[in-house]
């Protein structure tokens, strides 16, 4: 018989542990590279929920703050970016973008600061631009000297992100922009075409700064995405350097500013990205991978990912979750450029929800690190009013209809939001047996609101109850053929759109 010693308790304990681990690994999809096994992706509650996510484009261009293309558009004679380079740094044959680098200091930064005003603004996720097309990595990385931690900040600039977003409760992304590196750059290698430098090469033309502005390729100066031409050895480049970073930092959202970039090395990318987060979750897949449908940066296919919107919206209801990413501004920090107004805002991250969407609201720090004035206020205004009507926002899904009202959303790219909402606007958002209506105005009469969605003809639906949020007082309402009809207190909850609780006996 096998004796037994006392040590064999702390042992056994372990191997439970051990085994219960491998249980749960065990009954994690391994996902494979390839566009079936891909689409066996479910989009995690966690995003589903959150609704709500802040994206930061900060790096070097955020020194000059004119131009979210500046890396590309300063070598392009005759841009407005161009003339701004020549006149307050020099031209761009001895002083090019690598130069502008070392500017960036980023002295002021605090990220867990700056995250708890985004958590207090009412985030769920936070995803920093870890590379953009210029090809400065953010992070301390493997294989790419040109990078935060060697230049400019001196500092792990992803880590501390992730730092602040774990000490604050909120969940972590990333996006890498790099895969079009050959092509954005191109113009970096170009030359004027007159004046008295014409025919001097930009500094991109450099051999020795190549790991920097990319192996370029004979595609021309005006194609500024995917290249269709790469080398093998651009798309190892690629490879590596995301890995890298997805193994360093284990974020829950993963960003291309595209489509799945080099569609071979893409899946196999993607695959391993699903089955290590499984690691990361004893399991559980808690990824999310947000892709664009384009004809001109990377592959898509539906079923194997998050839809992702750039500067647009959904006319109508998506069934699987899908997200837009917009900016109260430009991307990178330009004070010429206004700032959408925190009721534009929150109409818009409404529309979203009510259309089983979340919106990832990009906001610019300056060069420093810090806020500014304009920015602060959007944020503070949208956690003033998520404090009243969050409920609302957090945790919903879709109703049968998203809304009702004259203002209805074009789907499409747009730098301004154009949707103007009016006082009949409603949107719809459902927890339970709850529905929220959103009134995304408050009526000029002040009197009363009618929504027509939930008429007495809607014999599927009964009501017992209809309140406020942000009210204590008992409301008034009429239900008939043509909606329900609500008197309004004689005070506004609160600012911006404002949101009635029903409580629907739905048989």
């Amino acid at each position: 018989m096998k004796t037994i010693t006392k040590h064999s308790g702390p042992i056994l304990v372990i191997i439970y542990f051990i085994a219960i681990t491998l249980s749960l690994t065990s009954n994690a999809q391994q996902f494979k590279a390839e566009w079936e096994s891909l689409k066996q992706y479910k989009c995690p509650e966690w995003f589903r929920d959150a609704k709500l996510g802040i994206f930061l484009h900060w790096g070097p261009s955020s020194v000059p703050a004119t131009d979210d293309w500046y890396g590309r558009n300063m070598y392009r004679q005759g841009h407005p970016a161009y003339k701004y380079h020549v006149e307050t740094f020099g031209h761009p044959s001895t002083f090019g973008f690598k130069d502008i680098i070392p500017l960036w200091k980023a002295e002021n930064f605090d990220a867990d600061k700056i995250v708890k005003t985004f958590k207090q603004a009412g985030a769920r996720y936070i995803v920093p631009v870890a590379v953009f097309h210029d090809n400065f990595d953010l992070w301390d990385s493997k294989y790419q000297s040109w990078n935060a931690v060697n230049m400019g900040p001196k500092r792990d600039i992803v880590g501390a992100w992730k730092k602040a977003a774990i000490d604050n409760g909120l969940r972590f992304g990333v996006s890498t922009h790099m895969d079009r590196v050959p092509s954005w750059f191109n113009t970096s290698k170009g030359s004027d075409t007159s004046g008295p430098l014409a025919g001097v090469p930009y500094d991109g033309k450099n051999l020795r700064d190549s790991t920097l502005y990319g192996p370029g390729n004979n595609e021309g100066m005006d194609w500024a995405y995917l290249p269709k031409n790469a080398p093998d050895s651009w798309k190892e480049t690629w490879y590596r350097r995301t890995k890298d970073l997805i193994t360093k930092y284990h974020p829950d959202l993963l960003y291309f500013d595209g489509g799945i970039p080099y569609v071979e090395v893409g899946l196999k990318l993607v695959s391993e990205y699903y089955n290590d987060n499984q690691k990361w979750h004893n399991g559980q897949l808690n990824a999310v991978l947000n892709l664009k449908k384009t004809k001109v940066s990377g592959a898509y296919q539906e079923g194997m990912c998050v839809q992702d919107l750039e500067r647009s919206k959904l006319a109508g209801i998506k069934p699987e979750p899908w997200q837009t990413d917009t900016s109260i501004g430009s991307w990178f920090y330009n004070s010429r450029i206004p700032y959408e107004s925190p009721n534009t805002i929150i109409d818009m991250l409404i529309d979203i929800v009510s259309k089983n969407g979340n919106l990832l609201l990009n906001v610019p720090l300056m060069a420093d690190g810090t806020l500014d004035a304009g920015a602060q206020n959007i944020l503070d205004e949208m956690g003033k009013w998520m404090s009243v009507n969050g409920e609302s926002i957090y945790g919903t899904r879709p109703w049968t209809v998203y809304g009702e009202g004259p203002t209805s959303v074009t789907e499409g790219y747009s730098e301004k939001v154009k949707e103007k909402f009016t006082s009949q606007d409603f949107r719809f958002t459902t927890k339970g047996k709850i529905l929220y209506a959103i009134c995304l105005d408050w009526p000029e009469s002040g009197k009363t609101v009618m929504i027509k969605s939930i008429s007495a003809k809607d014999n599927q639906n009964t009501i017992s109850g209809i309140s406020l949020l942000g009210c204590s007082d008992s409301l008034k309402w009429t239900r008939n053929n043509d909606g329900v009809e609500i008197v309004l207190p004689d005070n506004k909850p609160c600012n911006y759109a404002f949101v009635f609780k029903i409580d629907l006996d739905i048989k």
